[in-house]
This record gives structure tokens, sequence and C-alpha cells, in this order.
């Protein structure tokens, strides 16, 4: 896996590179393997309280592998996956097949991912950027719901997780057109967050600054933060009264409430 992708755990921040950069980390079988496996272990890994997603290299992520076009092209895809190994794949509780939770399994995991995005992120890549949290990007970077370049739809995950950040016909636009945008164009659509000079040193800062705040809260809010996107309004409301029930009081939120008081650094457990 090592030879895909990294994580290097820090002081509650786990810092995830994709290290493909020969191929401007673009997604391949081993690749794909690497991300679920990285993000399932993320799920239960002790003491992490953020995640940052980033690339080496020239880029983010290319998006699918140009091997994998060639073989579209000889007829090799098509004559070894049949419509319906397409359509009835192993797929996780949630759904996803194993490509689509290369890219879900970001919004799985229980504590904010951030993508720190540069140099490209096409296609596949961009759908795995869509799959954090927050997405911070250079200024120069390129982005693309490419797939149709290709003859293809965006299958990633992508019509999951573009609802609710675009307006429809926007979404439209971009799986119609295959178009390149960069950053601040991003930004304006809401397919980012903030256009940052250095991404990845922009997105440590900010995982740093919530690894400091009390984790079960930082969890609830993720879990509150999914199921507004899919959740009723009666659904939304009780949870918010749950979650809220289980924090007061708890340990770590009075620590919150005393270092408040005392003017000191909180020392949250996990």
């Amino acid at each position: 896996m090592n030879d895909r992708v990294t994580v290097d755990i820090q002081g509650g921040v786990a810092d995830v590179r994709l290290v493909r950069t020969d191929k401007m980390n673009a997604l391949d079988d081993a690749m794909f393997t690497a991300l679920d496996e990285t993000g399932e272990r993320l799920k239960t890994q002790a003491g992490v309280r953020a995640v940052v997603l980033s690339g080496e290299g020239r880029a983010f992520c290319a998006g699918l592998d140009m091997g994998s076009f060639s073989a579209m092209a000889s007829g090799e895809r098509a004559n070894r996956n049949t419509s319906a190994a397409l359509l009835t794949p192993k797929r996780t509780a949630g759904g996803a097949n194993r490509a689509q939770q290369a890219c879900m399994v970001w919004r799985e995991i229980p504590v904010p991912v951030i993508a720190a995005v540069h140099g490209v992120a096409f296609g596949g890549g961009f759908q795995l950027a869509l799959g954090a949290d927050l997405r911070f990007v250079a200024a120069d970077v390129k982005l693309a719901v490419l797939e149709i370049k290709w003859g293809l739809i965006p299958d990633m995950a992508g019509m999951v997780l573009m609802r609710g950040l675009v307006r429809d016909d926007v979404a439209r636009e971009l799986t119609y057109t295959g178009r390149i945008f960069g950053g601040e164009e991003a930004v304006a659509m809401g397919l980012a967050t903030r256009v940052c000079a250095d991404p990845r040193a922009e997105a440590l800062a900010l995982a740093a600054e919530i690894a400091g705040k009390n984790p079960d809260a930082i969890r609830a809010g993720k879990r509150l933060l999914n199921l507004m996107g899919e959740g009723d309004q009666h659904a939304i409301l009780l949870a918010e009264s749950q979650e809220q029930g289980a924090l007061i009081g708890s340990k770590n939120q009075v620590e919150a409430v005393m270092a408040n008081l005392q003017k000191r650094a909180p020392a949250f457990t996990d």
C-alpha cells in the first residue's frame, strides 16, 4: 500500500498522501485498494482527530489510469466486465462499489477530512476530492468532471457528492461538457472551500486546530452534517437533541468549559 498511499499521524492529524508521482497519482487497481484500505483503517485509528488528503508531486490526482482507457479502446474491458457485473458488484452497506467507496469512505471516517488539491483533479480524482468534508485548492488548479471526454459518466459517487454542493444546472453543465475550471470558479460554484497559496499547509494548520477541539463534539458534528444531506426534518431535529444530550456533562465537554473559564489549553481524551 505504501507505494500508492502513505499515512503519517502527528498530534491527532493523519497526513494522507497519494504517492504515485510518476503517474500524477492516477487511479489504478492498486490505488483503489490503497484508498479503500487507508480509509477503513482511519475509521477506527486511535488518536486521529482530523485527516488531510493530498497528492505528492505535480498533481492531486489525474483521474483514471490511462491504461484503463487503452483497454476500453481495445474492447478488453467490455469483454471482461459485462453490464450485469457492473450493475451488481459487491457493495458496501451504504451501496457503494469498490471504486465508489474509494471516494465515499472519506465521508464515513468519523472525523473531518480536508482535501488539499493542487495541479489537476480530473474525473475520478475530482470525485475523490469531493469525498472530503472541505476542499482547499490552489488558484491555478485544474478541475473537471472529465468522464464525458472518454464517452463516460462520473461513476465514483460523483452524483451523490455533488448533490448539495452545486445547483442542479451547474452539475449538469459540468457533466455534459467535461470542461476544465480553476480554483476561483470552483469556490464560486460551491465545489471548493477556499483558494490557498499553499493548500496542504493551510489544510494541515486547520486540521491541527480541529484536533484541539472536543473530539466528541467534532464527531457528533460530522454525524449531523452527514445526516443533513439525506435525512428528513424530523430525523435531523431528533438527532440534534440526541447528540447534544450525549455531550452535555460528558468528560470532554466539561473540560472544554473549564479550559475556557480558566483561560488554558484544554486536555481532551479520545
